[in-house]
């Protein structure tokens, strides 16, 4: 796993759920119980672009939509780590995993294929615009100036609020996680997600 070299980047983002804005306040995810946004997005996994759609992956089962700031940044780093590994256990599930966030396609066939993060296990959605995380009650972020990821490299995007929707194979959603309001960590997000999919 790499380290973050710039410490305003790596607080902001190991702990983006926490209200660094007041747009954090107007977030409302959708609760429990509603039903989950059907959306499309280009995506990547293992390095390559992919097309993927919401009501295709509910075909074949529950799906996990997580939203997270920025690819190679300190939580989501982490957040992505975790999924990798316990990936085999949502398949054993039949869950599919997609994350989203506003990082374009390029960052993300990068992040995809890391062996640290992704590792080719699921792929990850680009949401430049915040719309699919808007359909989802989130609000973005707009770029903070002179933040970096753990590269070096500054982030120019906005970012979403790491936030984890957990959706049946009905496309009702049975649980949702948000760093902000439930105070888990990244990776308290992935157990969670993998209890709940078990479960169902």
């Amino acid at each position: 796993m790499q380290k973050c070299s710039n410490l305003f980047g790596c607080l902001i983002f190991c702990m983006a759920s926490f209200p660094m804005q007041k747009s954090f306040a107007q977030n409302s995810p959708i609760a429990r119980g509603a039903t989950a946004p059907l959306f499309s997005a280009k995506a990547s996994l293992a390095g390559s672009a992919v097309d993927f759609s919401l009501k295709k992956a509910l075909a074949k089962g529950p799906v996990v939509v997580y939203f997270y700031p920025a690819a190679y940044t300190g939580g989501c780093d982490l957040e992505a780590h975790t999924f990798a590994e316990m990936s085999g256990q949502f398949k054993k599930a039949g869950a599919t995993i997609i994350g989203v966030s506003a990082d374009d396609l390029k960052r993300l066939n990068s992040f995809s294929a890391d062996p640290d993060f992704c590792a080719g296990k699921f792929a990850v959605a680009s949401d430049p615009d915040g719309k699919i995380a808007a359909s989802y009650g989130l609000k973005m972020v707009p770029p903070q100036k002179g933040v970096k990821d753990v590269r070096g490299v500054e982030v120019t995007h906005g970012f979403l609020p790491r936030t984890t929707y957990v959706i049946n194979k009905e496309g009702k959603i049975v649980a949702v996680f948000s760093s902000k309001t439930d105070g888990i960590s990244p990776d308290q997000h992935v157990k969670k997600s993998l209890e709940i999919v078990e479960s169902l």
